[in-house]
């Protein structure tokens, strides 16, 4: 950790984030502008996602969530789609131990049912590996939409209240907040977007109403170390005022 504090201002190393999400967006422009397949584009953005996961474990951040892939993903070419989720096991597979030594312990939200067989069976065993790590939690949302989450928090509500478990007047953000994939876990402190675009496309729309944003025209691929060092340095200029003054 050292090593990464020390490049690193004071106001940074007081301010450090509990929670990092990103959207990670750019992997087709950057293979498009290189005349490379948008698969290339994925491969280097995993090697981005590698930098990053390492880097946030070594600075003792406790969060890093992931957008790795969305419910409107699905609606891509089928041959990019299987390339992606051929891709997801093999970066399992290869960086579960790695993620090992690191300490990181491995979560998923989102509609994981909807992901190959597979791809499950991989995940399953990737998360039982880091189960008892209690160093930096990364968070893979795949298969995730944040309208999505928020209907199936609904319903969950829904069902509580009509078997009795809850009554309607008790309703309020807390009992929401434990009805999302992300209740396990605190609402991020820094949303990053890479590749310049100014939006939230469906990411956790519940829990980022209170982030920092922080955009960087950097596609995703070319996103490490400097540009994570340089969002962690906008981010210790911002007041948090929460609503307040």
């Amino acid at each position: 950790m050292s090593s990464q504090l020390s490049h690193l201002s004071p106001e940074v190393k007081a301010s450090l984030p509990q929670h990092i999400a990103i959207i990670m967006d750019g992997n087709g422009r950057w293979a498009k502008q290189r005349h490379l397949p948008r698969i290339e584009g994925h491969r280097q953005g995993a090697e981005s996602a590698r930098t990053i996961i390492k880097s946030a474990g070594e600075l003792g951040i406790k969060y890093l969530t992931l957008y790795a892939f969305s419910v409107e993903n699905w609606n891509r070419p089928k041959d990019e789609v299987d390339a992606l989720m051929k891709y997801l096991i093999h970066y399992l597979k290869n960086e579960t131990p790695e993620l090992n030594k690191s300490n990181v312990r491995l979560e998923a939200i989102g509609q994981i049912w909807r992901l190959p067989e597979n791809v499950q069976e991989q995940l399953k065993k990737a998360r039982a590996t880091l189960a008892k790590n209690n160093g930096l939690t990364l968070v893979l949302a795949l298969s995730y939409g944040s309208r999505t989450e928020i209907v199936d928090a609904v319903r969950g509500i829904a069902a509580d209240v009509k078997a009795g478990k809850l009554d309607p007047a008790d309703i309020n953000e807390q009992v929401v907040s434990q009805h999302l994939y992300t209740r396990s876990f605190p609402d991020p402190d820094l949303l990053i977007r890479t590749s310049g675009e100014m939006r939230v496309s469906n990411f956790l729309l519940w829990q980022i109403s209170y982030a920092e944003f922080v955009i960087t025209p950097t596609l995703w691929p070319d996103f490490r170390k400097p540009q994570l060092h340089a969002a962690l340095e906008e981010y210790a200029k911002r007041h948090r005022r929460f609503g307040g003054v």
